[in-house]
């Protein structure tokens, strides 16, 4: 399948030989965000903390060709000497323990992680004389319970949950640097994200594909009534990159702008669309587990379009067999490698 493009001439222009710092570079975002940024001529240094092997980053050209710095956020003067060393102009703080099962056991290590690996950033960004623009990514979640949706920016965030709570922080410690020190940053809030190279098998996407390509019936850890946008990752940093080529601009320039598709869905619902694109039958079975989130959560994009003329690229349909198709390779090869088989033989 030929991916569409989402780099125009002026896209090229911008990023072409600018250096940019990326955190959580090899995450699903943040994989993505670096493969565009590469496609589009930057010199992409990203931040790597642990190695996972399993990351969808190795099998691009992009991540052959970034810088990589070792070490973790959490540690300013590794950010510190990064930002100058590679003389960077931008940065792209996406790094984080986005995991909410995971914030609820270990509070702790994602409240330091979410709230001082932010404030290290922008902390070294405001100190580094050559920095033009910073995306911190916040979150949905950072809103909390909302009695109104779909949720605009003007909500109050007010997270009650750890992860949520980190990602409330992160929001307003970004929106104090930029009102404080006039630091050029952003904070993007996104729906719930899926696409390629998603190995936490804990998400709704990657579970039930996987589930359904080993003739399993998928589980669903609600009682499958919460509601979510489903966002495309490439729809997502091309958000990401459309944000900072356009934070210059004094209407831009502090703001806080949601990303997603607005195109609110039960949990029920997306996978059973996932079922018919896959082709199969299986019923899903639900565990009724899943207690401390919010119900429902649904973000207006409205601000986007109006003043970055941003607007999603992909239908449901379009990202979620992107999305398949990924995933029937990766176990191909990976069937393939722990047997000893050839694509050949699999075929």
């Amino acid at each position: 399948m030929v991916k569409k493009s989402l780099l125009t001439p002026e896209r090229r222009s911008f990023w072409n030989n600018r250096s940019v710092f990326v955190t959580g570079g090899f995450g699903l975002l943040g994989s993505h965000i670096v493969e565009m940024l590469h496609e589009a001529g930057a010199r992409v240094t990203v931040l790597k903390r642990d190695h996972v092997p399993s990351s969808r980053l190795f099998e691009t050209a992009a991540g052959r060709a970034v810088n990589v710095v070792h070490g973790d956020f959490e540690n300013y003067f590794t950010i510190f000497r990064a930002l100058n060393e590679y003389e960077v102009d931008a940065v792209f703080h996406v790094g984080a323990q986005p995991i909410a099962p995971i914030g609820n056991r270990a509070p702790l290590p994602t409240l330091r992680a979410n709230i001082m690996g932010t404030c290290n950033v922008l902390e070294a960004a405001r100190v580094s004389p050559l920095i033009t623009r910073i995306l911190v990514a916040s979150s949905d979640k950072a809103y909390g319970p909302q009695p109104v949706l779909p949720y605009t920016e003007e909500a109050p965030l007010k997270g009650t949950h750890p992860y949520d709570v980190s990602k409330s922080c992160t929001d307003l410690i970004a929106q104090m640097y930029y009102n404080t020190y006039k630091l050029p940053v952003g904070v993007t809030r996104c729906g719930n994200l899926y696409g390629p190279g998603d190995l936490n098998w804990q998400r709704i996407v990657p579970e039930t594909i996987k589930h359904i390509i080993h003739d399993e019936e998928p589980l669903i850890r609600s009682d499958g009534k919460f509601i979510r946008d489903y966002f495309y990752v490439r729809d997502a940093a091309n958000a990401y990159l459309a944000f900072a080529e356009n934070i210059d601009r004094p209407e831009i320039v502090g703001e806080a702008f949601n990303f997603s598709t607005g195109n609110g869905m039960d949990v029920i619902s997306i996978v059973n669309a996932i079922s018919k694109i896959m082709g199969s039958g299986c019923t899903p079975k639900i565990l009724n587990q899943a207690k401390a989130e919010i119900h429902e959560q649904t973000l207006s994009s409205e601000k986007a379009l109006r003043l970055l003329g941003w607007k999603p690229e992909y239908t449901l349909d379009e990202g979620m067999t992107e999305t398949v198709e990924w995933y029937r390779n990766y176990f191909k090869e990976k069937r393939a490698s722990e047997t000893g088989l050839s694509d050949a033989c699999l075929s």
